[in-house]
This record gives C-alpha cells, sequence and structure tokens, in this order.
C-alpha cells in the first residue's frame, strides 16, 4: 500500500529504490484528502464532484503487491514467517496506533447530526474505541462510536490497512509459494470477481470495504485479492522499458481518472463500474509498470518523489480526523465549498503539517528503536 516503501536500513545489501513509484504513491494520497474534502458537500457518490479517490486504495495495493514482492520474494532464506511480519508490523502500525489517538482526541469536537451525538458518548466509550482502533481491531456494532457502521470509526481510513494486514499475512502464508502461472489465476479470479461486483453489483462502483457488513466485506476482500495479487504478478514478469517521463505522466493521469465525476449516474450503474474496473485492472498496473521502468530521473525529481513518498503514508492516517470536523462545520452551517474554501485550505494544510511531524518526531524514531529493539538487519 501507500505505507510499502522499502526501507534501505531494511537490509544490509538494500535494493535500488523506486523513486516514481513513491512519488506516485504521494500524489494518490493528496487526491484522498481533496476527494474526502469533496465528500463534505455530496448527498452520494452520484453526485461528488470530485468522485473517484476511493480508487486510490486499489493503486495503493497493487503498489504493495509490486514492492512487497520486490523487497521481500528472495529473502526467505535468511527470514521466516515471524521475522516477515515483525518487519511489517514495525512499518506500519506505529502510525495505526497514532490516527486512532488523534482520532480519540477530536472526537468530541466533532458533533454533527450527520452521525451520533458525541457528547452522549462516554469517555468509557471512546477510550475503548480508541484503543481498538489502536489494535486495528474493528468496532463490533454495539460499540461503533460514531453510528455510521465504520469498522474505525475514529480514523476511517484504517479499514484499508485492515485488508492490507490481511494481504501481508496471506503473502506469507500463500502468495510468495505460488508459481507464477497459479498467482496469474489468482490474479483473473479476483479481477473477474472484481469486475463483477464494479459492473453489476449493486453500487455501481467499488467504494466499499470499510464495513464489516457482508457487501462491504466481500468487496473489501475482492479489491483487495485482486490488486495485491496483481502488484505481485506484475513484479514478477517485470521487464522494464525505456521511457521518460513517468511521473509526469503517471500524476497526470491519477488525478484525472481519480477526479473525474460519476458516471453514467443512477440510471446507468454499469457504466461507472465499468470505468472503474478499467482503471483498477488496467490503468492502474500499467502506471506502475511505468513508474518502476524508469530509474534515472534528475536530483530535483529524485528529492520531490523522496518527499511525496515519505508524507504519503502518515498524511492518509492522520487527514480524516480533520475532515471529520470539517464535514461537521460545514453540515451545521450549511456551508457550500466557496463558503467553506479557506477552511478547506487549512485542512490540506494542518494535514500536511501533522504528517510531516508525526513523520519526524514520531514515526522514523520509532521504527528505528524497534528495529534495532526486535530485528536482526542482515
Amino acid at each position: 500500500m501507500l505505507n510499502a516503501q522499502i526501507s534501505k536500513s531494511a537490509f544490509a545489501d538494500s535494493k535500488p529504490h523506486y523513486e516514481i513509484l513513491d512519488g506516485l504513491r504521494g500524489i494518490a494520497a493528496i487526491t484522498v484528502v481533496i476527494f474526502h474534502i469533496f465528500e463534505a458537500f455530496a448527498t452520494s457518490h452520484l453526485d461528488q464532484k470530485v468522485n473517484h479517490g476511493y480508487l486510490a486504495v486499489d493503486f495503493f495495493f497493487i503498489l504493495s503487491g509490486f514492492v512487497v514482492g520486490y523487497a521481500y520474494d528472495d529473502r526467505w532464506g535468511k527470514m521466516n514467517i515471524k521475522d516477515f511480519l515483525k518487519r511489517r508490523l514495525i512499518r506500519l502500525h506505529p502510525m495505526v496506533v497514532m490516527g486512532s489517538v488523534i482520532g480519540g482526541l477530536m472526537f468530541y469536537t466533532q458533533a454533527t447530526d450527520a452521525w451520533n451525538d458525541v457528547s452522549g458518548i462516554s469517555f468509557g466509550a471512546l477510550l475503548f474505541a480508541t484503543v481498538l482502533g489502536a489494535l486495528l481491531i474493528p468496532a463490533p456494532p454495539g460499540v461503533e462510536v460514531r453510528g455510521l457502521g465504520e469498522m474505525f470509526p475514529l480514523n476511517g481510513p484504517s479499514w484499508s490497512l485492515f485488508f492490507e494486514y490481511i494481504g501481508n499475512i496471506l503473502y506469507a502464508l500463500f502468495l510468495r509459494k505460488l508459481p507464477t502461472k497459479i498467482l496469474a489465476l489468482v490474479v483473473l479470479a479476483g479481477g473477474i470477481s472484481l469486475a463483477r461486483f464494479a459492473i453489476w453489483g449493486p453500487l455501481g462502483d467499488i467504494c466499499a470495504g470499510f464495513s464489516l457488513t457482508g457487501v462491504e466485506f466481500t468487496a473489501g476482500i475482492s479489491r483487495l485479492v485482486f490488486s495485491f495479487s496483481a502488484g505481485l504478478l506484475l513484479y514478477r514478469i517485470f521487464k522494464p522499458i525505456r521511457i521518460k517521463g513517468s511521473f509526469w505522466i503517471g500524476t497526470i493521469t491519477l488525478i484525472a481518472l481519480l477526479s473525474l465525476p460519476r458516471i453514467g449516474g443512477a440510471d446507468h450503474l454499469w457504466a461507472n463500474g465499468l470505468y472503474e474496473t478499467i482503471c483498477t485492472i488496467i490503468v492502474f498496473p500499467l502506471l506502475v509498470y511505468l513508474g518502476a521502468s524508469e530509474q534515472n530521473i534528475s536530483k530535483q525529481l529524485t528529492s520531490l518523489c523522496k518527499f511525496l513518498g515519505n508524507i504519503s503514508y502518515p498524511l492518509y492516517m492522520v487527514h480524516y480526523p480533520f475532515i471529520y470536523l470539517y464535514y461537521a462545520w460545514v453540515k451545521n452551517n450549511n456551508l457550500t465549498f466557496s463558503e467553506s474554501i479557506w477552511g478547506a485550505a487549512g485542512v490540506v494544510v494542518g494535514s500536511f503539517v501533522l504528517a510531516y511531524l508525526c513523520l519526524k518526531l514520531y514515526d522514523i524514531p520509532l521504527r528505528r528503536y524497534l528495529t534495532k529493539r526486535f530485528l536482526k538487519v542482515r
């Protein structure tokens, strides 16, 4: 996912870095923030202006499969399943904890009729929800404090980390052992399942996975299985081509695809589902392929991509409590986007600042400590 960067300190003989993939991960994360801001002005995804930002999760899953395969496929003689899972927990979980804590601290500031009366939620219930979120345990319906049916009501985007963990476990136990041809069949089956849900399913999109209900959970698994497996397969068969400008090609393509308004409307749900199927199954793997192919880029672009890659995961994990606050402010005051544009800008800037502070003062130091404490670098 967007957190799947290869740490150069992970192994003594670390491999070359895919800077452009890091940069594209950052662009997709920024688009997610913008998408969530515009949710405050929509009644559903049928009328949302910046509409397809949720597809960034599928792009992240493909990136994750590709990079995890690149980083670990040839390391299993030096590493067992326990070592792998410890590495992934150290890489992923500090920001899971931070996102839940920030969500808990901000919860009582997010009062609106759009969800449960926050003043009626006891501190004990909030603390329990915070601990569940920090442990990445989905909230049961009886203790879901926001009342929207989310697995992680204090920090919604944690649902994708829940599936990311499932993907990493499947990789360690099963996917890494599959011959490439069998892995291709898994990708095919996952693609068929994803297309079936997108085109003929009840939503006409794949914006699902954040709840434990049957439809939501099934959709989340379909998104994960196809995209993570496709990324791993892409790594297995990858042969770079000669290309220039792949970062800018990928950036323009991602922004355009993730921002496009709904296609087909309520009368033709299948049309939007077909669009999202094409994006996920064809375009996103192609963007990863192109981004991985170009290696010799300028120092300026390398620095930009490094920054975007570093900030992407913290940004993704800390911005949503601000979105809850912004959403409540907009709904409580019946604001239009133009009336709330400075608040929207504050969400973006504040999320970037907080993400950077979390990265430098919390995530990197804690991961460095945990790596020295629990891992043997080989």
